[in-house]
């Protein structure tokens, strides 16, 4: 019987998968990725190329820019008004095709900065300029938050977000490019929320504890965020929002943020309770509980985000509201360094802090229910993400 069942199991396994979110996913399941810092480092051309490809994403900037264009020039004024469109962090120029794509539909005249510090992925911007694009696109090679504009601009498209929202720095950058976009510009995308949902994984436990390095401190591996296709695990409660940023982020000045923060009394570091991040705080803290359905394990939280790009034109990889067909994210796993047993009826109460420094972002998580963890990743002591 055990032979059966062992077959079946094999073809069931050789199936080829029927969406494509599982195709592009197929060999990724519960495989632990650490994020990426494209601030910081300069992404490959292979990896500009596999996100490239997703068949949704890019169908809606297009959609965001064709009404925003639409609103933006009257019927009367499209033959006399030119819209002047930057696209911050352009990549290899998928952003910048769906914007004339999109003002060719709308039969409205633009524009296009492109934007972008990667200096390899300015290689193919220009080639694109040159044999493609012409004098509609000017191609600039700099950080968005260094240049200086020659002209302010009417739209501000970029694509920054990574699987927690702002965990690849969106605010900041977009902070730092909006004082090139009109009083009454629009940014693309104008807001995105992160979610936070507590799970069940033993397997991607083992996983993380399997990558301890000896020459770091034996927890290292538990302070710090991972990109992963979650597989074999289960969550525990549905999710709920955690941060929000909205762009653009008109009327903030240098002020002070007062948390008051959870602070576990097992651990001996304690955090800031603020930071000033030039004239803008995108430091952020909340406490979300959640209800527990059955008795089981409490190993992480599965982390998610969703974005509106332009009025109805919108981006999820929140489970129920996730773009169909949409692969460019996977979920984030906050991992906790000891698994907590939970019981049907029991509350789950998660303390999550966004901590901004002059060089670094980084995040900060525990639990106060059922019982107090240690802090993890204090001080930003194991993980941060470089400005």
């Amino acid at each position: 019987m055990l032979v059966y069942q062992q077959y079946i199991d094999h073809l069931y396994r050789q199936q080829e998968p029927s969406d494509i979110v599982t195709q592009f996913s197929k060999g990724y399941e519960d495989y632990l990725q650490c994020p990426l810092q494209p601030l910081m480092d300069n992404l490959e051309s292979q990896t500009y190329e596999t996100f490239e490809k997703d068949p949704i994403k890019y169908v809606k900037y297009e959609e965001a820019v064709y009404h925003a264009l639409l609103d933006r020039v009257p019927e009367s004024e499209k033959s006399s008004t030119t819209t002047v469109v930057m696209v911050v962090g352009a990549g290899r120029g998928p952003l910048v095709r769906a914007s004339l794509r999109a003002a060719k539909k709308a039969n409205r005249k633009i524009k296009v900065f492109a934007v972008e510090k990667n200096p390899n992925a300015v290689i193919t911007l220009e080639n694109m300029q040159c044999y493609e694009w012409g004098d509609q696109v000017t191609v600039v090679s700099c950080d968005m938050r260094e240049w200086t504009a020659p002209e302010k601009a009417d739209i501000l498209v970029s694509e920054l977000l990574g699987s927690f929202g702002d965990n690849e720095l969106s605010p900041e950058c977009l902070d730092g490019a909006q004082k090139y976009l009109k009083d009454d510009g629009i940014s693309i995308p104008c807001s995105y929320t992160s979610w936070l949902a507590p799970m069940q994984c033993p397997k991607l436990h083992s996983e993380v504890r399997a990558t301890r390095d000896k020459d770091k401190h034996p927890d290292t591996c538990f302070e710090m965020p991972y990109v992963v296709r979650l597989h074999n695990c289960h969550i525990l409660s549905e999710p709920v929002p955690v941060f929000t940023f909205t762009h653009p982020n008109r009327g903030m000045s240098p002020h002070r943020v007062d948390f008051t923060p959870f602070i576990a009394v097992t651990d001996p570091i304690i955090s800031p309770a603020c930071c000033f991040a030039g004239d803008v705080n995108n430091e952020r803290y909340g406490s979300y509980s959640f209800e527990i359905s059955m008795d089981t394990v409490l190993h992480g939280f599965a982390g998610y985000f969703d974005t509106v790009l332009y009025k109805e034109s919108v981006l999820s990889i929140v489970p129920k509201t996730h773009s169909p067909g949409m692969f460019s994210w996977f979920p984030i796993y906050f991992p906790l360094k000891t698994p907590v047993q939970v019981t049907a009826g029991s509350r789950v109460t998660v303390h999550m802090w966004r901590r901004v420094s002059s060089k670094n972002v980084w995040y900060e998580w525990t639990i106060s229910e059922p019982h107090p963890l240690n802090i993890h990743n204090a001080k930003g002591r194991s993980y941060t993400i470089g400005l």
